[in-house]
């Protein structure tokens, strides 16, 4: 027959659409068109197509040869069609007679010499084939990839000379399946940190609360190492969470997934990263670092160099667990639930006021008005971290608490806020604070009270309370106190710098 359909997935956001190929060989001048909206690099594949189909043993037709991929009006890009559009084009010239396309899926990108490459967003692409019943073939550097979420179910090969051999029922596909994990990378203690007690049970009520981290102090103090550490204190990703990372990740790179299973992601970006960096962007949308940071963590070191607009565009992310990217060709909603946690210097200089600050105080207070407030209420704890006093550096460090002890009241917590509400205590909504977090009325007056001495919103006033709450968690307390109250005030160092530079400018 001079016509063929082969069933393939594109790629768009974390899902993985419906390609049809169709290739059509008919009389005419020898040539090869592509249409349904194909990027250069799809229209490339004909190049790649013709000689792999040569150096595997078979014959291009000396015919035209027209391969339309639909929809029309879904973008496609990448080489990942070129597997899909070489079947089709040995099926439509009879080189391939007999066999069943119907029942199967291809992805994949080809060599010149007929070799499978691996390709991005196989584990999307496998889990829509099995909801459809059909089974995907797919190169080998996917294997290991796509066999952490099917195991056995998407066949591999090598070459396209294999799929050809494997469909004329000459040769066997083996399944996918995924390697031995060995989680070799050991996470850095928090007993390596000198001193710093208050800023370690900062990190323990993050942790245990899921709340956003502001670490504020000069340099050397040991901002960077907290924020370092506080993977090692999260719990394990569940099946579901460590199967959304692995379809963003898969979408990103292809072949190594597998490396970081269940391992919750930590990313550092630039503070000279771009807005699109950080939220994602392109004409056909790409993944932004919040969203790799997808059920981790985000880390902004020298957060006040960051460009405010990119910093703005955070807002809404923080607030609502995703990001919808709209671009003229497509519309793009990608997962962005992370924990963030960011790390400043005080003032210009990076010092408080004193010998080594040499900034004046409306220096200082531009300084830290690079950060707009609405930005600043997304975080939870704001904390300053201080010099070590003398002689602390020479004192021998004993009986310092280690990750493993604040982990384990870190699950201890979790798994009371689980057992409540079904979520960690920063994802509560209004309703689950007044239901959850309710203050006897002399607290309540109280804590109104301080709000209003400090200017704080009412967004701070529902943070306060879901940090109080958290403190309460790890104490094994039902009900809050005027002690849970002071301590999550405790950790509004911003608010303090902020009031106290005001006052000095009156």
């Amino acid at each position: 027959m001079s016509l063929s359909r082969v069933i393939t997935r594109a790629a768009l956001g974390v899902e993985a659409p419906l390609v049809t190929v169709e290739v059509h060989i008919s009389r005419g001048l020898p040539g090869l068109s592509l249409v349904g909206l194909p990027e250069k690099t799809v229209k490339e594949a004909r190049d790649r197509v013709r000689s792999a189909i040569i150096n595997s043993g078979f014959d291009f037709p000396a015919k035209r040869v027209t391969v339309n991929l639909a929809p029309a009006d879904l973008p496609k890009e990448g080489g990942r069609f070129d597997l899909p559009i070489a079947v089709a084009i040995l099926a439509a010239s009879e080189q391939l007679p007999g066999v069943e396309l119907a029942q199967f899926e291809f992805l994949g990108e080809l060599a010149l010499s007929g070799a499978l490459r691996g390709v991005q967003g196989a584990i999307p692409a496998a889990m829509a084939a099995k909801e459809a019943d059909r089974r995907l073939i797919l190169p080998a550097e996917n294997a290991a990839d796509v066999g952490l979420v099917q195991q056995g179910e998407s066949l591999v090969a090598e070459s396209l000379m294999e799929i050809c051999a494997f469909l004329l029922k000459q040769h066997s596909l083996s399944p996918g399946k995924a390697e031995e994990i060995v989680n070799e990378e050991k996470s850095e203690d928090l007993c390596d940190i000198i001193g710093q007690q208050q800023g370690k049970r900062a990190l323990e009520i993050a942790a245990a609360g899921g709340h956003n981290l502001l670490l504020i102090g000069p340099p050397g103090t040991g901002k960077t190492m907290l924020a370092m550490r506080l993977t090692g204190l999260l719990p394990p990703l569940t099946e579901r969470e460590a199967l959304e990372c692995a379809i963003i990740a898969s979408i990103v790179k292809s072949g190594d997934v597998h490396k970081q299973w269940r391992r919750r992601p930590f990313r550092l970006p630039h503070h000279s990263s771009t807005l699109y960096a950080l939220i994602g962007g392109g004409s056909i949308p790409q993944p932004g670092e919040i969203t790799l940071a997808h059920n981790g963590v985000l880390f902004l070191d020298e957060l006040p160099e960051f460009n405010r607009k990119t910093l703005d565009a955070l807002r809404e992310p923080l607030e609502t667990g995703e990001i919808t990217i709209s671009r003229a060709r497509a519309k793009v909603t990608w997962p962005a639930r992370f924990q963030l946690v960011a790390a400043m210097n005080p003032s210009p200089t990076g010092h408080y006021q004193g010998n080594h600050n040499r900034s004046t105080p409306q220096q200082t207070l531009c300084y830290l008005s690079r950060l707009s407030g609405p930005f600043l209420d997304r975080f939870d704890l704001s904390l300053e971290i201080p010099l070590l006093p003398p002689g602390m550096l020479s004192q021998p460090q004993k009986n310092a608490e280690g990750s493993n002890e604040v982990r384990l009241r870190v699950l201890e917590a979790r798994e009371r806020q689980l057992a409540r509400q079904g979520k960690v205590n920063a994802l509560m909504s209004n309703a689950e604070v007044q239901q959850w977090c309710g203050l006897q009325q002399a607290d309540a007056e109280w804590l109104e009270s301080v709000l209003v001495k400090l200017g704080l919103s009412v967004r701070a006033w529902q943070r306060l309370l879901k940090v109080s709450r958290t403190i309460a968690d790890l104490a094994g307390q039902e009900r809050l106190s005027r002690a849970h109250l002071l301590e999550a005030l405790s950790y509004r160092g911003m608010d303090r710098m902020m009031a106290h530079l005001h006052k000095s400018l009156e």
